[in-house]
């Protein structure tokens, strides 16, 4: 679990250029937080998005398990206005929405963006979310967009040879679906050991401490799929 994110430089058109990265490993309690808003912070938000506006808030919301009352707490909105804003009934001030987004761990854009249309979705490696560990030895790369909260996270990970990285638990219920691609690991959990061979697979519960190890004589890739507990 990379204590400390590095990002790969994004080109100069990328509208995500001014985004703070993601500060946590995959599964990590942390979660990105959202940018300061360009122009002035108590400006309204259009009020065309106030519908759109309200049906995220209520769908994340929903998929955190959080009520009203929670989510009051530690955005400092109040309880009647989060109300009002998943009912369309307010058209919330960015300012409001940027505490709210802080709040949930998310991108200012995660409250303001419409669903995502069907289809393809390409992730240009050179937009690439890396995330390393304080060494580099360790690097995480998401394989999915960052535009909602997911209960199934999909990453390309890689272990310098001879380098570990220990995780923490994660949260109760997780579980992790990890295949190596490439070199020889172990797997640590909860002071078990397991070794895979390249092609080896292995799935466990990532609610206890865990570590990725490299046995092997090159450096390892590997690919995780992450699954959160339904709430």
């Amino acid at each position: 679990m990379p204590p400390s994110p590095r990002r790969r430089r994004p080109a100069a058109d990328d509208p995500r250029a001014s985004r703070r990265p993601r500060t946590a490993a995959p599964g990590a309690t942390a979660q990105p937080q959202a940018p300061e808003p360009s122009g002035g912070a108590e400006g309204d938000v259009s009020s065309d998005l106030t519908p759109v506006v309200g049906d995220n808030l209520r769908r994340i919301r929903a998929e955190r398990g959080f009520s009203l009352e929670r989510l009051a707490g530690l955005s400092g909105v109040s309880r009647a206005m989060l109300g009002q804003i998943e009912l369309g009934q307010s058209t919330p001030t960015i300012n409001v929405l940027w505490k709210v987004a802080r709040a949930l761990g998310l991108p200012f854009s995660a409250l303001i963006s419409s669903a995502t249309a069907p289809g393809a979705t390409v992730l240009p490696a050179s937009r690439a979310w890396i995330l390393k560990s304080r060494d580099g030895a360790f690097t995480s790369r998401a394989l999915f967009p960052m535009d909602r909260p997911r209960h199934v996270e999909f990453y390309e990970l890689h272990l310098a040879r001879g380098a570990e990285e220990r995780a923490e638990p994660h949260p109760p219920g997780t579980g992790e679906n990890l295949v190596v691609a490439e070199g020889a690991v172990e797997i640590e959990i909860a002071g078990e050991t397991r070794r895979l061979e390249t092609g080896d697979a292995i799935l466990f519960q990532a609610d206890v401490p865990h570590v990725y190890r490299n046995v092997g004589t090159r450096d390892a890739l590997m690919f995780l799929v992450m699954t959160y507990a339904q709430r």
